[in-house]
């Protein structure tokens, strides 16, 4: 398992990419959706809601338990990925990619998050 280098991680196990334009893209890591077994229900935040970096922001229900969802920014929601709660499995067969969950125009960026290699070395894979 690998873990994309351009992108920044939680220990809650989500990952952001870049902030370009304000926005910043989040999802689920791979090593989360691993854990969390087949996703077969997204409820993720909608566009103009505001998030709050380390509080639950939506859940990921899988064939194994149900997982809230917790932000790792500050900010505005302005957009939800449709095509993940329409077919939650993207979660688990393109973590990186098309399963993607939402974005957020930043306003807060916390200190605490991680590189690619400290989050490896943070979730032992």
């Amino acid at each position: 398992m690998s873990n994309p280098q351009q992108l920044r991680y939680s220990k809650e196990h989500e990952w952001l990419s870049a902030v370009e334009d304000g926005v910043a893209t989040i999802g689920i890591t791979e090593y989360a959706a691993n854990a969390l077994g087949d996703v077969v229900y997204a409820q993720l935040p909608e566009a103009g809601e505001t998030v709050t970096a380390g509080e639950t922001c939506g859940e990921l229900e899988s064939t194994k338990s149900v997982s809230d969802l917790y932000s790792p920014i500050t900010g505005e929601v302005v957009a939800a990925n449709q095509d993940v709660v329409d077919d939650p499995s993207l979660v688990n067969s393109a973590p990186f990619e098309g399963g993607w969950l939402f974005k957020v125009r930043v306003a807060e960026e916390p200190d605490d998050l991680l590189s690619a290699d400290e989050y490896t070395a943070f979730s032992g894979n």
